[in-house]
Protein backbone atom coordinates (compact mmCIF):
# COMPACT_ATOMS: atom_id res chain seq x y z
CA UNK A 1 0.00 0.00 0.00
CA UNK A 2 1.17 3.21 -0.99
CA UNK A 3 1.56 6.43 1.40
CA UNK A 4 0.89 9.85 0.11
CA UNK A 5 4.17 10.77 1.78
CA UNK A 6 6.16 8.74 -0.90
CA UNK A 7 4.63 11.05 -3.80
CA UNK A 8 5.92 14.77 -4.42
CA UNK A 9 2.19 15.67 -3.91
CA UNK A 10 1.43 17.68 -1.29
CA UNK A 11 -1.65 15.74 0.67
CA UNK A 12 -3.23 16.78 3.87
CA UNK A 13 -5.62 14.37 5.52
CA UNK A 14 -6.75 15.92 8.35
CA UNK A 15 -10.29 17.12 8.17
CA UNK A 16 -9.92 20.99 7.90
CA UNK A 17 -13.41 21.99 8.56
CA UNK A 18 -15.45 20.32 11.53
CA UNK A 19 -19.24 19.76 11.21
CA UNK A 20 -21.27 23.47 11.92
CA UNK A 21 -18.13 24.88 10.64
CA UNK A 22 -18.13 26.99 7.78
CA UNK A 23 -15.94 25.94 4.88
CA UNK A 24 -14.67 29.17 3.05
CA UNK A 25 -12.11 28.04 0.43
CA UNK A 26 -11.13 31.48 -0.66
CA UNK A 27 -8.43 32.00 1.95
CA UNK A 28 -7.55 28.58 1.93
CA UNK A 29 -7.03 28.66 -2.44
CA UNK A 30 -5.14 31.51 -2.03
CA UNK A 31 -2.66 30.34 0.42
CA UNK A 32 -1.58 27.20 -2.03
CA UNK A 33 1.56 27.83 -3.55
CA UNK A 34 2.50 23.79 -4.42
CA UNK A 35 1.59 22.74 -7.90
CA UNK A 36 -0.56 19.68 -6.71
CA UNK A 37 -2.46 20.32 -3.35
CA UNK A 38 -4.91 18.22 -1.68
CA UNK A 39 -6.48 19.14 1.64
CA UNK A 40 -9.42 17.04 3.15
CA UNK A 41 -11.77 19.57 3.90
CA UNK A 42 -14.78 18.02 5.70
CA UNK A 43 -15.98 14.44 6.81
CA UNK A 44 -19.77 13.59 5.78
CA UNK A 45 -20.34 9.98 6.90
CA UNK A 46 -17.94 7.90 5.72
CA UNK A 47 -16.88 9.98 2.88
CA UNK A 48 -14.84 13.07 2.86
CA UNK A 49 -14.99 16.05 0.52
CA UNK A 50 -11.39 17.13 -0.68
CA UNK A 51 -9.90 20.55 -2.17
CA UNK A 52 -7.49 19.89 -5.07
CA UNK A 53 -5.46 22.89 -6.44
CA UNK A 54 -3.39 21.79 -8.59
CA UNK A 55 -1.13 21.97 -12.26
CA UNK A 56 0.42 19.09 -13.75
CA UNK A 57 0.02 15.98 -13.96
CA UNK A 58 -0.94 12.58 -11.28
CA UNK A 59 0.59 9.14 -11.37
CA UNK A 60 -1.46 6.23 -13.03
CA UNK A 61 -3.25 4.28 -10.20
CA UNK A 62 -6.76 2.89 -8.94
CA UNK A 63 -8.62 2.20 -5.78
CA UNK A 64 -9.60 -1.57 -5.52
CA UNK A 65 -12.43 -1.07 -3.29
CA UNK A 66 -13.61 2.78 -3.49
CA UNK A 67 -15.26 5.04 -6.43
CA UNK A 68 -13.82 8.33 -6.35
CA UNK A 69 -15.99 11.47 -7.97
CA UNK A 70 -14.18 14.93 -9.29
CA UNK A 71 -16.21 17.66 -9.47
CA UNK A 72 -14.20 21.14 -11.80
CA UNK A 73 -14.88 24.20 -9.78
CA UNK A 74 -11.75 26.14 -12.23
CA UNK A 75 -10.04 25.78 -15.09
CA UNK A 76 -9.58 22.43 -16.72
CA UNK A 77 -8.94 18.85 -15.24
CA UNK A 78 -8.48 16.11 -17.65
CA UNK A 79 -9.11 12.15 -16.08
CA UNK A 80 -7.49 9.86 -18.21
CA UNK A 81 -9.17 6.03 -17.49
CA UNK A 82 -7.04 2.68 -19.28
CA UNK A 83 -8.30 1.52 -22.22
CA UNK A 84 -11.05 4.64 -22.76
CA UNK A 85 -11.01 8.42 -24.05
CA UNK A 86 -9.56 11.13 -21.96
CA UNK A 87 -12.86 12.88 -20.11
CA UNK A 88 -11.93 16.61 -19.95
CA UNK A 89 -14.18 18.62 -17.26
CA UNK A 90 -14.65 22.13 -17.65
CA UNK A 91 -15.96 24.43 -14.44
CA UNK A 92 -19.07 22.70 -12.84
CA UNK A 93 -18.95 19.47 -14.17
CA UNK A 94 -18.36 16.31 -12.80
CA UNK A 95 -17.07 12.37 -13.03
CA UNK A 96 -17.11 9.50 -10.99
CA UNK A 97 -14.33 6.94 -11.79
CA UNK A 98 -15.81 3.67 -9.95
CA UNK A 99 -13.49 0.87 -7.93
CA UNK A 100 -10.91 -0.77 -9.45
CA UNK A 101 -10.45 1.51 -12.24
CA UNK A 102 -6.58 2.66 -13.48
CA UNK A 103 -6.86 6.05 -13.94
CA UNK A 104 -4.90 9.50 -13.60
CA UNK A 105 -5.65 13.02 -13.29
CA UNK A 106 -4.07 16.13 -14.98
CA UNK A 107 -4.53 20.05 -15.09
CA UNK A 108 -3.05 21.66 -17.80
CA UNK A 109 -3.23 24.66 -16.06
CA UNK A 110 -4.25 25.73 -12.30
CA UNK A 111 -7.30 24.27 -11.69
CA UNK A 112 -9.31 23.73 -8.85
CA UNK A 113 -11.89 20.89 -7.84
CA UNK A 114 -13.36 18.82 -5.35
CA UNK A 115 -13.05 15.62 -4.57
CA UNK A 116 -15.78 12.86 -3.06
CA UNK A 117 -14.75 9.75 -1.47
CA UNK A 118 -14.52 6.96 0.68
CA UNK A 119 -12.87 8.58 4.26
CA UNK A 120 -10.19 5.37 4.47
CA UNK A 121 -9.41 6.28 0.44
CA UNK A 122 -5.17 6.15 -0.20
CA UNK A 123 -5.23 9.08 -2.56
CA UNK A 124 -2.00 7.80 -4.30
CA UNK A 125 -4.11 4.23 -4.78
CA UNK A 126 -3.92 0.85 -3.59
Amino acid sequence: MSDPKDFPYETHLDVKFKALELVDLPPLIQSVTHPWYNQTLTKVNDSVVRLGVMQGEYHWHKHEDDDEFFYCIEGLFVIDVEGQPSVKLKPRQGFTVPKGVTHRTRAPQRSIILMVENAGIIPTGD
